[in-house]
Parts: structure tokens; sequence; C-alpha cells
């Protein structure tokens, strides 16, 4: 099963999980999202180019309105990532999350050959908020319910920074003196 058929096939499950706690997020796949939006030159009517990338899964909330915003993308590689990849993935990570200051970032290797995840992937991979690896292209309840709850954990963090970030002004917001990103492992 190549790539895209089976992030096509994992979402749906994912959706299912996460939507049991909070039916404002979606699953898309393939979904393009904004890095960039270019200024070619101003005047009366000012020339702009937005640029976007391709992603592999992105969790978008929507409101009431019919609006939506990113709240998080995990980009997936099926068998085995390369130092290119992570490279590449992590570039692309700083782009969108320069847009989106709140935008959380995954990467989900399916299918690993390595098993655990490989040190290139740590060692390039700064922009990355989590990391997973599994062994199988067929996941267990067990670890898809927790990439679920990963999921709904990235959300609030991203609904938190977004707080953060947006409502610096309001006189009744949270004041925070410390931000701490600790480093969580699991054994596999």
């Amino acid at each position: 099963m190549g790539e895209v058929d089976w992030v096509a096939s994992l979402a749906p499950r994912l959706e299912k999980e996460i939507q049991r706690t909070d039916q404002s997020l979606a699953i898309e796949t393939a979904q393009r999202l904004a890095y960039s939006l270019e200024i070619r030159s101003y005047g009366r009517t000012n020339q702009q180019s937005l640029m976007s990338y391709q992603t592999d899964l992105l969790i978008r909330e929507t409101s009431e309105d019919g609006s939506w915003k990113p709240r998080l993308i995990v980009e997936v590689k099926v068998e085995s990532v390369s130092t290119h990849d992570a490279i590449t993935y992590s570039q692309k990570a700083a782009a969108h999350k320069n847009l989106h200051p709140y935008l959380r970032y995954g990467f989900l290797i399916g299918g690993n050959k390595e098993f655990s995840l490989p040190g290139r992937l740590i060692r390039h991979g700064l922009e990355f908020d989590f990391m997973i690896s599994w062994p199988s292209l067929e996941p267990s309840d067990a670890e898809v319910l927790s990439l679920a709850k990963l999921i709904l954990d990235e959300v609030a963090a991203s609904r938190s920074l977004e707080s953060i970030v947006f409502d610096t002004r309001a006189k009744d917001r949270d004041r925070y003196v410390c931000l701490h990103r600790p480093l969580v492992l699991t054994k596999g």
C-alpha cells in the first residue's frame, strides 16, 4: 500500500476517535495549506500570491459560522524516512508555523523498518512538536487511540498558543510567566 492510500485509510479511523470528544474537529487528507503570502507589487491594487503546500493529515477546527482554522498537521512517511525527508518536512513545518503561529506539527512513520524513531529524524526534525513510529501499516486500536489522544492534546496546545499570541492586549487575558515544552519519550 502506498503512502497516499495508507493516509486515506487512516484518516477516518482517527477522525472517528477525535470526534467522540470534539465535533468541531475534522481530518482532511491532501489539503493544501498556505505557507507564504508573497507581495509582487504595491499600488492601487496590490499584486500578491498565496503559496501553499499539500499536507498529509490536516486537523482543522470549524466554527459555527463555517470558517475553519488549521490546528495540527501530521506529515506521514511509509516504511522509512531519509535525512532529506526530515530536513524538507521540518522546513515545511517552519513555513506553515510562520503563517499560522498557533499551528502544531507532527510526523508519523508507518510500517517503519527501523521500528524506533531514527536519529536523523530527531536531529533534523526540529520543527516537529511530536514524532511517532509505528512498526506496522496496520496500526493496533491502542496505537490509533494513542494518536487520537495526542491529536486532542495538540489541538488544546494550539488553542492556548492562539490565545497567547492574539489576545495579548485583552485586559482579562490569562497572564503567563513560564512556557515549558517538556520532552516525553515512550519506549517500544
